[in-house]
């Protein structure tokens, strides 16, 4: 999965730099749209991707605020204070 995330990163971004040259030097409208479907690209294709492979195996309330989560972070708060 990771060979494939690099893989169309790099692709991308070479699509990307590709449309900024074809913009300079030979046609302005034609490098518009590599630049546009290169940046949609990455954010609607790669993008999910990526997430889902970094967030695979994660339990999403160790990320979100919750009572439980502000009680953890007062207990360290005070453990710190007490400590100093």
């Amino acid at each position: 999965m990771r060979i494939l995330l690099n893989l169309l990163f790099w692709s991308f971004v070479a699509c990307l730099f590709y449309g900024f040259y074809h913009k300079t030097y030979i046609d302005y409208n034609l490098g518009e749209k590599w630049i546009g479907l290169s940046v949609l690209a990455l954010t609607f294709i790669y993008l999910p991707i990526f997430l889902v492979h970094r967030w695979k195996d994660k339990k999403l309330s160790d990320y979100t605020l919750t009572d439980e989560n502000f009680a953890k972070m007062r207990t360290k708060k005070t453990k710190k204070a007490e400590n100093q």
